[in-house]
């Protein structure tokens, strides 16, 4: 592992803090009026899911952790084993179900982002596509006349999760979901 500078800091960059692997999510460089300058950081835990504020001395030596991001597809859940398939090299890997972030949005199929320390080899997190088209697989029908004041109400798509969508969509159409906030988006354009 290599070992970085405070000053070398960027958002997105992966350190070890404490034996854990930690995202710095912000930084900000300090110089007081009095005393020596400082950074202060706001880290995400990669495996603990844990968010912490750390404070480092001005050229501190930090040791960095190279990360992949590559795209596998979803083959199917097995208990509680989640297996990809590397699209290239048709390598199957099954992966813990408590390291697939979002769960509820990931569907049989789905290309997701594995996260993979590279040194190690060791896969961190699968995580879905920020933006998914799914099937309402359940939801109560909407009513003539309830669309005057917006309003919501909630639906089931594929992969379980509960997305609140207009009155207007009904089961079997397919919407755009954000699976960063599990937010409806619009309806799917059909092809």
């Amino acid at each position: 592992m290599a070992k970085v500078s405070t000053s070398d800091f960027r958002n997105g960059m992966n350190i070890i803090v404490d034996n854990e692997i930690y995202t710095i999510v912000e930084f900000q460089h300090v110089k007081p009026g009095k005393g020596p300058a400082f950074i202060r950081t706001k880290l995400k835990g990669v495996e603990n899911e844990k968010n912490i504020e750390k404070t480092f001395r001005s050229g501190e030596n930090v040791e960095s952790v190279r990360v992949e991001r590559q795209q596998f597809q979803f083959l199917y859940a097995d208990g509680e084993l989640f297996h990809f398939m590397n699209q290239d090299t048709y390598e199957q890997i099954p992966l813990e179900a408590k390291k697939v972030e979002k769960k509820e949005f990931i569907s049989d199929g789905m290309v997701c982002t594995l996260v993979v320390d590279v040194e190690n080899e060791n896969i961190l997190y699968a995580e879905p596509p920020d933006q998914i088209v799914a099937e309402v697989v359940q939801t109560d029908p909407g009513v003539r006349g309830d669309t005057a004041q917006g309003g919501s109400k909630p639906a089931t798509i594929t992969g379980g999760a509960t997305v609140q969508v207009p009155l207007f969509i009904n089961e079997g159409e397919q919407i755009r979901v954000d699976t960063r906030t599990g937010e409806y988006l619009e309806r799917a354009k059909s092809n």
